[in-house]
């Protein structure tokens, strides 16, 4: 867990990326062939990583189960399963009741998901009663007005609430970053949200026009490591929307692991948010 630190607005002046910089490093790792894509250990470490989910306004009971049992067992002769599940709240103890005993977490999005305008105090209430419902982990979008008006203040204060609702469920903020309008604008927002407490910081909602890019990961990581490197802190990385095939996921664990480290490649520090990657991932596998 991430306890935080002091609000400030001294960013490390390591936090920011040159333009050619990012280009240079997106560009090795799209040009990498990932000819192990099939192998065994990476597929299921990649599964292993997985929040499986669903997101949508047509969701049923039925619909869950069904998602459950793929996260049970994606993979049939194979004991990998996903890291969690992540649902709207009104399925949040269904899946609590299904999961029970198996180490698969339950993660709720919370907070006025997914534009992130409402009151503080709404929000917070929301994630409240989704912990006590059982979801121990809250993936909660912030209100992006502040990073856009840059009142960095505004921002900490919300997450930094967000926090305290959370009790002992971890927190992932999702900074949606296809909708803040610089490279400068995601990097700072991802060390307020960090120095506010967050466990985990999540590129997107999915339901954005831009999702998950890897140069925004890459200013996220930069960011992570910063971080670490201040306060011995390790805060988790999501990628979210838009990752639907072997490949892509493999480009994203590969930045990780260049950027943070193996530390960061588990299902500790790293999570992809997906609902239909996990088929192009199993079909990879079985054709090994």
């Amino acid at each position: 867990a991430n306890p935080g630190r002091p609000f400030s607005t001294n960013f490390p002046s390591a936090l920011f990326l040159r333009e050619d910089e990012i280009s240079q490093r997106i560009s090795e790792i799209e040009k990498l062939s990932f000819l192990n894509t099939r192998s065994t250990i990476r597929i299921t470490n990649l599964i292993s990583c997985l929040d499986l989910t669903s997101l949508n306004a047509v969701d049923t009971p039925e619909a869950i189960d069904s998602l459950l049992q793929k996260a049970k067992l994606p993979l049939a002769g194979n004991s990998v399963r996903v890291a969690a599940v992540c649902v709207f709240q009104p399925f949040v103890a269904q899946c609590v009741s299904s999961l029970k005993d198996l180490e698969i977490d339950v993660a709720c999005v919370a907070g006025g998901f997914p534009s992130g305008q409402m009151d503080v105090v709404v929000k917070c209430a929301d994630i409240e009663r989704s912990v006590a419902l059982g979801a121990n982990e809250i993936d909660v979008v912030i209100n992006r007005t502040h990073p856009l008006t840059e009142n960095w203040e505004a921002l900490y204060n919300e997450v930094r609430a967000f926090k305290k609702s959370c009790g002992s469920a971890h927190l992932k903020v999702i900074i949606a970053t296809g909708e803040l309008q610089s490279h400068a604008l995601i990097s700072k927002t991802s060390w307020i949200c960090m120095l506010a407490g967050a466990d985990f910081i999540k590129t997107s909602t999915g339901l954005e026009k831009v999702n998950a890019t890897l140069e925004a990961g890459l200013l996220m990581m930069t960011a992570i490591r910063k971080y670490h490197k201040l306060t011995g802190c390790k805060v988790g990385f999501k990628p979210a929307g838009g990752i639907r095939n072997t490949v892509q996921a493999q480009q994203w664990i590969q930045l990780l692991k260049e950027e943070l480290g193996v530390a960061w490649a588990n299902k500790t520090l790293f999570r992809i948010g997906a609902s239909s990657l996990l088929d192009d991932l199993v079909n990879t596998y079985t054709k090994n």
